[in-house]
């Protein structure tokens, strides 16, 4: 599945929704999915600034393939970190920097997230692109 397919299915998921209650409990799901970092992973240099919750980060591999893994003590932001992967994870450097995450602004996120939340969403995209970029320097 291509990074704009992974896209779609999530535009495609949202659209099965008639408001956003709806739509923030399904995130909150999402969020529940996630698979829980080792204690020993969340460590004070992993914590990404710029969030107003605590999301502990963890970009591994190489420029041919980047793993990510994430958590945050926060329901939503969890969900938004569910969907980040979905996208970007597994994917090559070059891959990560070409797609542009269009999925946020058409199934409305930009519009419904406080702007904490907003600016914690940038952020962890912010990381994600900086361990393709390092990768890719060191390729």
């Amino acid at each position: 599945m291509s990074i704009n397919d992974a896209q779609q299915s999530i535009i495609d998921e949202f659209e099965f929704f008639d408001d956003w209650m709806e739509r923030y409990q399904y995130l909150i799901d999402l969020g529940k999915q996630l698979p829980a970092l080792a204690e020993a992973d969340k460590t004070d240099d992993r914590l990404l600034a710029g969030c107003q919750s605590q999301v502990w980060f963890i970009g591994e591999g190489n420029a041919d393939k980047l793993t990510f893994r994430a958590q945050s003590d926060a329901a939503i932001v969890s969900g938004l970190i569910a969907l980040l992967l979905r996208v970007y994870d597994g994917r090559s450097a070059d891959e990560v920097l070409a797609a542009e995450p269009y999925f946020i602004d058409r199934i409305g996120l930009s519009q419904h997230l406080s702007p904490t939340r907003a600016n914690g969403l940038n952020a962890m995209l912010q990381a994600i692109r900086n361990v393709a970029r390092s990768e890719l320097e060191h390729h």
